[in-house]
């Protein structure tokens, strides 16, 4: 499997970049950047929170959820083309920072805004789209995969990460 970071030079990642980029009105470079920031940081806190079995059930539970199903990923262009992104599509975004990160969102996007050179406002909302984005690629993946349990979501997210230990 490959890390999440070489999703980011596939056409789906080249389809986030640009149409984040896009609809945020910042640089490509910068958008780029901050995707390949807040991609880790996010499965970082995925993992963190998938060592305790209620993390791990808690995780499991969402991605078998319909709307995490992995068909954000097939209408991408479509969430990420048009006058605004979806709404929907940042309520969940919102909602998953919220769980992952258990209040400390604002912390996140300013360390993704530092690194990457976005504002804090535009960083947040990198997040917010990186993080259906990135439980629509989880969902698909458990569901290819078989994964049902702590051990099996643990090395998912291991995968995805690149086998590299992630801190938040």
């Amino acid at each position: 499997m490959s890390s999440i970071l070489d999703l980011l030079n596939s056409d789906m990642g080249k389809t986030l970049i640009n149409g984040t980029s896009k609809q945020l009105g910042q640089n490509k470079a910068k958008t780029k950047t901050a995707m390949s920031a807040a991609l880790p940081l996010l499965l970082g806190a995925m993992k963190n929170n998938a060592k305790t079995p209620e993390g791990a059930t808690g995780l499991l539970n969402a991605l078998g959820n319909e709307k995490h199903g992995g068909d954000i990923l097939d209408k991408l262009g479509d969430v990420l083309g048009g006058s605004g992104i979806d709404e929907d599509v940042l309520q969940d975004g919102s909602g998953i920072l919220r769980h992952v990160f258990h209040g400390k969102e604002q912390n996140v996007a300013n360390a993704v805004s530092k690194s990457s050179g976005l504002d804090a406002a535009s960083a947040m909302n990198t997040l917010k789209v990186a993080a259906p984005v990135l439980m629509g690629l989880l969902g698909k993946e458990t569901r290819q995969q078989h994964v049902a349990d702590q051990n099996g979501i643990g090395n998912l997210l291991s995968g995805l990460l690149g086998g590299e230990s992630q801190q938040q």
